[in-house]
């Protein structure tokens, strides 16, 4: 049972399917005021758009972590990638016409800033190996 959660744990599926759900769920929550079908098509996209992210994350880290050394190396990649995530965030739910932008991107974008903080100071420690 134990391998079987692990591989449920580290399947990429399992993440984008988790980060749909979550996500859009939250936006659903965040527009839930407004007259349907607002809060629902801010659900959709949001997961949409946690989907997508989710899978980009982890390449831009991995790719911009590997352009910069020192200090830099710790602060630029999630920042840079932050910065990206919000302007299609941004972008995409003002092109939709999602009532609460701001509510609705902000645990998203926590969620997605802290991982990707995380996962990328994991690899100033060597916890990662690059060629995976």
């Amino acid at each position: 049972m134990t391998a079987k959660l692990r591989g449920l744990a580290s399947s990429g599926v399992v993440h984008v399917a988790f980060a749909f759900v979550a996500m859009g769920g939250w936006a659903f929550f965040a527009n839930r005021h407004h007259p349907m079908p607002k809060p629902l098509v801010a659900g959709v996209v949001q997961g949409t758009l946690s989907a997508l992210l989710t899978l980009y994350l982890k390449t831009a880290i991995d790719v911009l972590s590997s352009r910069f050394s020192g200090a830099t190396r710790l602060v630029l990649p999630p920042l840079l990638a932050c910065v990206g995530s919000s302007a299609v965030l941004i972008a995409i739910h003002t092109a939709s016409g999602t009532p609460e932008i701001l509510k609705t991107i902000a645990l998203p974008l926590t969620v997605s800033t802290t991982y990707a903080a995380i996962y990328n100071y994991s690899f100033s420690r060597g916890e990662h190996d690059r060629d995976r």
